[in-house]
């Protein structure tokens, strides 16, 4: 069963680069409110100047403070814990029901051509990123 688990997480792998997928965990929220808060703060002492600036500093502070935060979604999953590759696993095998394969090439094969079941797969990847990582997930451009 080992490497059957290491094909599911590969085929996450393949799954969120297909669509450019990147997470961040918890880090937008103070990265904004950093932003805000300073243009806050500027409004009070110097108005709208004080506003402008203030929002500018915020900015460049949120920025400085949630940098790396944002990861591709393949290495998420390279990095999750052995019980969370578990869950994971159970989640896509469940959907993938009695499909049968030999490597991890097959399987990737068998499931990028059925557009259906990639959409399944990718909806549960991306469910148990949000739900169980509380992760934010972001399209890449």
């Amino acid at each position: 069963m080992c490497h059957r688990l290491e094909d599911i997480m590969k085929l996450c792998c393949e799954l969120s680069a297909d669509k450019q997928i990147q997470t961040t965990v918890k880090g937008s929220g103070k990265g904004a409110a950093t932003a805000g808060g300073l243009a806050f703060a500027g409004g009070l002492v110097g108005g709208p100047l004080g506003i402008a600036v203030g929002g500018a500093i915020g900015g460049l502070l949120g920025c400085w403070l949630t940098s790396g935060q944002f990861k591709p979604l393949p290495q998420v999953i390279m990095e999750l814990s052995p019980q969370q590759q578990q869950k994971l696993y159970a989640d896509l095998v469940a959907i993938l029901g009695d499909i049968q394969w030999t490597d991890v090439v097959q399987l990737t094969g068998l499931v990028m051509s059925n557009i259906s079941l990639k959409q399944q797969l990718t909806a549960a990847l991306l469910g148990f990123v949000t739900k169980e990582l509380q992760a934010n997930v972001h399209y890449v451009d």
